[in-house]
């Protein structure tokens, strides 16, 4: 059974930053791509940020400049460093990762909350 478990949300303001992380655990053959998505209260969910095996990275638009993506493949963890955050970063944020466990999938994380607010 493969199980990501996320930390690092939270409150902070606006401007601050915040380190996201996400772990997988779990009996894991290989990772392939790894992710981050977001859904703000009332709005659709959508996609921040994705990283690969090899390192190529993609962002949403909204995000380039002040959000990074990046992966520790050692321990199986993908990491969101958020800088420069907006009231419009205030979202839930949700990990995921292509693994090939017994079988390939996509697995999910629980979700954090970051707020961003004064």
């Amino acid at each position: 059974q493969v199980q990501l478990v996320e930390s690092g949300g939270g409150l902070v303001q606006p401007g601050g930053s915040l380190r996201l992380s996400c772990a997988a655990s779990g009996t894991i053959f290989s990772i392939y791509t790894m992710g981050w998505d977001r859904q703000a209260p009332g709005k659709q969910r959508e996609l921040v940020a994705t990283i690969t095996g090899g390192g190529s990275t993609n962002y949403a638009d909204s995000v380039k400049g002040r959000l990074t993506i990046s992966r520790e493949n050692a321990k199986n963890t993908v990491y969101l460093q958020m800088n420069s955050l907006k009231p419009e970063d205030t979202a839930v944020y949700y990990c995921y990762a292509d693994i090939r466990s017994f079988r390939r999938s996509d697995y999910w994380g629980q979700g954090t909350q970051v707020t961003v607010s004064s």
